[in-house]
């Protein structure tokens, strides 16, 4: 009778022990870190990139969506760099110090792509860099706008100014001396 005791002590022992060990080999997918929206994330020394990605109807002019996290104590100058159809294109953008910022969305200041030569669906390769830290290339995801959410929030041409012309004048009849009565 002990020994039946002992054995079913041993084997639950066992099983209790094979079933909870998997938490000692197996990482916890609560500590994988991943983009959880449609745009893709990457660091540059202390700033932080968060799900940036590209909008654009046409693969030529994009909008950059991203938020930007400046956790320092100081205003940073962020390059965002890309090879367009003309040759290597460099903004700078300025990130205020210890807050995030947000470029492309409603009310927020744009950063525009033009002649990018990408098409929507693909990937595009843009680089992020500040001060004296090693830049970061991200492909960035191109999407056409068609996601309600993004709709609002595609490129538009800035209009250019065309000079107002003058009307023509047409021309004056000169006057005649008239009779006098």
């Amino acid at each position: 009778m002990r020994a039946r005791i002992a054995a079913s002590v041993v084997l639950a022992a066992g099983i209790l022990l094979g079933t909870s060990a998997c938490g000692f080999f197996a990482p916890q997918a609560t500590l994988l870190h991943y983009n959880a929206s449609d745009g893709v994330s990457g660091d540059v020394g202390e700033i932080h990139i968060r799900n940036a990605l590209l909008l654009s109807t046409d693969g030529e002019l994009a909008n950059l969506v991203v938020s930007v996290v400046n956790p320092t104590d100081t205003v940073q100058s962020l390059l965002v760099q890309y090879e367009s159809n003309t040759g290597k294109v460099s903004q700078q953008v300025p990130v205020e110090a210890n807050t995030t910022v947000t470029f492309g969305t409603d009310g927020a200041p744009s950063v525009i792509l033009e002649n990018m030569n990408s098409q929507p669906g693909s990937l595009f390769p843009v680089y992020f860099q500040y001060a004296d830290e090693t830049g970061i290339e991200l492909l960035l995801p191109v999407l056409d706008g068609m996601q309600g959410e993004y709709s609002t929030l595609l490129p538009t041409v800035a209009p250019t100014e065309t000079p107002a012309q003058s009307p023509v004048p047409s021309e004056v009849p000169t006057p005649t001396a008239t009779p006098a009565a």
